[in-house]
């Protein structure tokens, strides 16, 4: 008997229509980032989609950090030089960061008709909007950090859904956009995000 791959069920990380390939790795992800999880989460960086590439993924177990991991490691100012990856995870926790995603899985791509990789299944922003009401209540119910800052690219209609939402503490802006290291715009990207780290440790527990 052939048992089918696929299935109807929507994702709980992401809500896409999940393959069992898919929601092995969405649990594989999990388990690697519940291992850093502070006990009170400070500041949950919340970014737009997951990585593709599990080395770009900030809790992989692997000894390379590449592209969002590399970036946010960065911005945070841990340096990787030396450390076992283990190491910089509990550095990271330790501060009291907790990284996560409004979409925990990456954008599924889909096969055409014709035999071909097509493009995303679903618009992005789309899947995004859709899942905000069960990230929020995540945010509120389970992971219930001091603050959220917006990192990574997030659709602006997205950013307002987020602001008007109750997650039950301040959400941290860079002018009204989330915060981006891009080449581009990475020293000063850098240099604002520190500030608003700076202020916070300094600012007297309520």
């Amino acid at each position: 008997m052939m048992v089918s791959n696929s299935t109807d069920l929507p994702c709980d990380g992401c809500g896409q229509a999940a393959s069992a390939e898919h929601i092995a790795r969405r649990l594989r992800r999990l388990e690697w980032a519940t291992r850093f999880r502070p006990v009170h989460i400070h500041t949950l960086l919340l970014g737009g989609v997951a990585p593709r590439e599990d080395a770009e993924f900030l809790y992989a177990p692997g000894d390379e950090f590449r592209g969002e991991a590399a970036d946010l490691l960065r911005a945070v100012g841990i340096s990787t030089r030396g450390k076992a990856p283990a190491d910089i995870h509990r550095e990271f926790q330790a501060a009291g960061f907790f990284l996560t995603h409004l979409l925990e899985c990456p954008v599924e791509q889909h096969v055409a008709s014709e035999g071909r990789t097509g493009s995303a299944a679903r618009d992005p922003a789309i899947l995004l909007t859709e899942h905000l009401p069960s990230v929020a209540s995540r945010i509120r119910r389970s992971l219930k950090p001091r603050r959220v800052i917006l990192v990574t690219e997030v659709p602006p209609g997205v950013v307002q859904d987020i602001l008007s939402m109750n997650l039950g503490c301040p959400v941290v802006l860079d002018d009204g956009r989330p915060f981006r290291f891009s080449p581009s715009t990475e020293g000063m990207g850098i240099s604002r995000f520190q500030e608003v780290l700076s202020e916070a440790e300094r600012r007297p527990e309520r």
